[in-house]
């Protein structure tokens, strides 16, 4: 029996922010590589001149740390013991949460649902950590647990630990965040991008052999993608 550690970010997640994109992502390792990946991404950062304490993030991708971050990209492909999985929800304005009895919120516990049962095996045990977002974590903690709960009665038993993080606490959070941020350009396609990430989007597709754009096999393991459509929008 194993232990797996899931670090798990989100981008363009809440309801009325304006943008039709949302990506729910999520990154896994085994427990015991969890310190030597940590200790290998900072020795990429001291590569590149930058403290080790300096935050991965896709928003903070330049022309002058394209390099840097295309090593990181690098260093997920070449690294065995690191695996992604995201759910792409390429339109949420045209949800109709009324229709269905239910609020956004409860929505996206369903979507985090969708996004974790995958990664789930009833062997092996998960601590679960989620990025800090707000003040709203503590309870996002709770509902998320006991949506996991309702759904299947085996999670309490496998999922040692679930709670929150900051981001600049764990290297893999950080990367965690870069391949959403990849992710959610991918299937933006904006003209707007900008040179450094558009070479970063371009570089993730050639490694993962996808557009980012469409689901993967169910059992793709390096980079699982679920690109969900609502209901509302299917039978349009």
């Amino acid at each position: 029996m194993a232990t797996f550690n899931i670090y798990c970010d989100e981008s363009c997640h809440l309801e009325n922010d304006h943008q039709k994109v949302m990506v729910l992502g999520a990154l896994t390792c085994p427990q015991d590589s969890s310190r030597i990946i940590a200790r290998q991404i900072k020795t990429i950062k001291k590569a590149h001149g930058l403290s080790r304490d300096f935050e991965i993030k896709w928003t903070k991708v330049s022309p002058a740390k394209v390099d840097f971050y295309m090593d990181l990209l690098k260093f997920f492909y070449s690294e065995p013991q690191l695996t992604f999985r995201a759910v792409i929800i390429p339109d949420k304005t045209r949800l109709r949460h009324n229709d269905f009895n239910h609020d956004h919120d409860t929505w996206y516990y369903k979507m985090y649902f969708t996004l974790i049962k995958v990664l789930l095996n009833h062997h092996d045990h998960y601590c679960i950590y989620l990025d800090i977002k707000d003040s709203r974590s503590g309870p996002k903690v709770k509902k998320l647990r006991d949506f996991l709960s309702n759904n299947d009665d085996s999670q309490p038993k496998i999922i040692e630990r679930l709670h929150t993080i900051r981001s600049h606490e764990a290297e893999q959070m950080q990367l965690a965040d870069l391949l959403i941020g990849c992710i959610l350009a991918a299937n933006r396609n904006e003209n707007t991008m900008s040179s450094a990430k558009e070479t970063l989007v371009k570089a993730m597709r050639k490694l993962s052999g996808h557009y980012l754009n469409e689901s993967t096999l169910v059992h793709e393991k390096k980079v699982n993608l679920f690109r969900w459509e609502a209901a509302e929008i299917l039978h349009e």
